[in-house]
């Protein structure tokens, strides 16, 4: 997967997610990767107070190339710490 491809090409994520994603000017891959998944959530966040950790599992196991459920325990803890900081 190539950085420049749109963000509802990374897995998990749908187009409601990827509007999510584009209205807070994460538009590609690439954009995710450079901000990071934890910084995206929280500006996600901002703007859409519904949203669930679920987007975080999503983006975070995509750039993996994973499905969202197979994120061990650890890595969720490690990233709630990340957005609380």
């Amino acid at each position: 997967m190539t950085s420049n491809a749109p963000i509802e090409s990374l897995p998990n994520l749908g187009s409601k997610s990827g509007q999510w994603l584009r209205d807070v000017g994460i538009n590609t891959i690439g954009d995710l990767e450079s901000i990071g998944p934890a910084t995206a959530y929280q500006l996600v966040k901002q703007h859409k107070q519904s949203v669930s950790l679920n987007l975080l599992w999503a983006m975070v196991a995509g750039l993996e190339s994973k499905d969202w459920r197979e994120l061990s325990e650890e890595i969720k803890q490690r990233l709630l710490a990340e957005i609380a900081e």
